[in-house]
């Protein structure tokens, strides 16, 4: 392994390495074109390629779900051959062609919808794949550059969570900005162009930052270089053997792949009937079964390994069943790309003191939030933490899910007795707070967890789990999402349903929501108190 020599730092220190900041940055940048590309998809599709809104949303769920669902395969292909930074720039590459052919699309669609059509598809299939190879790779690093145990970490995860929103926030300020116009009402389709366009081009600048600052600041406490490709016939000095006391690598019999594989295309089967539609959509048929699949052939998977000691299995078995309940989050949360913004477009009165708001930006209050509240987060968790009072990671989640079904309440109360009104946008900012403040409980806390409770063999391929539950969130998110009842559904007589109810209006929908959370909060926060706290053998 190539040794960079560099005074270790004190894991007590206050300060952060600077290998933070680096993937801070690059991190930055392509949430700016990941989230910049995502607050124009859904306008793009119904108003340029002339989808219909619920397909829309079938396509932005089964989009942001195999965006996670590759993390899988990013995962494995980085811990078993090419190490996190190969990964991240090739990651890094592979979207920003995925943005330029997106370009493509807009800029080809009014000549032909069929070519426009090809670009869209591969273009979201390169930015699927660069995704997968680059998001896990990227957060399984900032983990590495502490020592085991290091109180910093939590910390640590928040200051990057902060450049995933930076990110985020000039993502949907700028793209919307350039692609989401109207000129006296009217939107200007030949702008979307130019939305995708500072997207790649964000991809491309985060990626040259870092391939040329990597080698100097990416380095462990005792200076070694942080996510080279494995070596398995190093041997491990016998000071970190002794403290990590884990496997070198994992110990997967043929036949457990082989039941793991039959296990996966049997779920395949069982859900591809379950969500079989009246009419065929590939999307909701196919690919949502797939992603479903995969996050439980996964863990079923992991656990056969022959290496796993006990208190490993236990740790390993905390992050599913978390990861299962932060599924009901992101099929909440996720709402924001397509049916929120769908309602931003349509049923919302954007003037926001005498500005007229893009409808694809109103969805950036929540990286304005994260933003502001980051740090008061961070600093509130270490306030309770020296009174004894703060509650473990698990219990977090649990308020995150609360709080997130409390901003659907308040936004189901304001719209119950609307009428032919607009909806005030004020309100969906509201409701965005309380959302920000649900994920600074959940996601952030999430990762760190994650990186605590995962044997380092697994270290990628554990995130990569874990972004499947979000995965499954969003594939999740966009059969919600197609929900949403039209405009004009009172006067067509024509009602979405849900397990045999009718979805009428905008209070049932966003109830909807509510109820969800609000029963994934509790039974999670019960778990939180007894057995997961036990299952975690001292993590919190």
């Amino acid at each position: 392994m190539t040794k960079i020599h560099q005074h270790p730092m004190n894991q007590n220190t206050s300060s952060h390495p600077k290998g933070l900041y680096v993937l801070y940055s690059t991190e930055m940048w392509e949430r700016f074109n990941f989230y910049g590309m995502r607050a124009l998809l859904s306008l793009f599709l119904v108003n340029a390629l002339a989808y219909k809104q619920n397909e829309a949303s079938i396509i932005y769920g089964g989009f942001l779900g195999l965006s996670y669902l590759t993390t899988m395969l990013g995962g494995y292909v980085s811990d078993r051959y090419l190490g996190n930074r190969n990964c991240i720039i090739l990651g890094g590459i592979t979207m920003a062609i995925g943005q330029l052919l997106l370009f493509g699309s807009a800029s080809t669609f009014m000549e032909g919808v069929e070519t426009a059509n090809l670009f869209m598809w591969s273009g979201l299939l390169f930015l699927i794949l660069g995704n997968g190879f680059f998001k896990p790779n990227i957060s399984s690093m900032v983990g590495q550059l502490y020592a085991k145990g290091d109180s910093r970490l939590d910390a640590a995860f928040t200051i990057f969570y902060m450049g995933i929103n930076t990110g985020a926030l000039l993502g949907m300020m700028i793209c919307p900005w350039l692609g989401d116009v109207k000129v006296d009402g009217v939107r200007n389709l030949d702008a979307f162009k130019w939305g995708f366009l500072a997207a790649g081009s964000a991809m491309m600048i985060g990626t040259i930052t870092f391939y040329f600052l990597k080698n100097k600041y990416l380095l462990k406490p005792d200076g070694q270089a942080v996510g080279l490709a494995p070596d398995f016939n190093k041997v491990q000095d016998s000071e970190e053997e002794e403290e990590e006391e884990e496997a070198d690598k994992a110990d997967f019999t043929n036949k457990s792949i082989g039941i793991t594989l039959l296990i996966f295309t049997l779920l395949v089967y069982l859900f591809h009937i379950l969500f079989l539609s009246e009419i065929a959509n590939p999307i909701k048929d196919w690919v949502y079964p797939v992603i479903y699949s995969a996050g439980i052939s996964l863990a079923f998977l992991i656990m056969t390994d022959k290496t796993l000691t006990n208190i490993e299995r236990q740790r390993i078995y905390v992050m599913y069943i978390i990861s299962f309940f932060v599924i009901f989050f992101w099929s909440a949360y996720e709402q924001a790309g397509s049916s929120l913004t769908f309602i931003a477009d349509q049923q919302t009165d954007l003037n926001f003191f005498g500005i007229e708001l893009p409808p694809s930006s109103v969805q950036n209050a929540n990286s304005f939030f994260i933003i502001l509240l980051a740090f008061p987060f961070s600093w509130f968790w270490i306030w309770m933490q020296k009174r004894g009072i703060e509650p473990n990671s698990p219990a977090k989640q649990a308020i995150g899910l609360m709080l997130l079904a409390l901003g659907y309440l308040i936004i189901a109360i304001q719209v119950k007795d609307l009428g032919s009104q607009k909806l005030g946008v004020a309100w969906l900012f509201i409701m965005y707070l309380f959302h920000t403040m649900g994920e600074l409980c959940l996601s952030p806390i999430g990762l760190s967890l994650v990186a605590k409770l995962a044997p380092k063999r697994f270290s990628s391929l554990l995130m990569g789990v874990w972004f499947l539950a979000n995965a499954a969130g969003y594939a999740l998110a966009g059969t919600l999402g197609a929900l949403l009842p039209p405009v004009n559904a009172i006067a067509s007589g024509q009602f979405p349903s849900f397990l045999g109810m009718e979805i009428k209006n905008l209070y049932d929908f966003f109830m909807l929501f509510v109820i969800m959370a609000g029963i994934a909060s509790v039974l999670l926060y019960i778990l939180a108190s007894g057995p997961l706290k036990k299952m975690m053998h001292g993590i919190r």
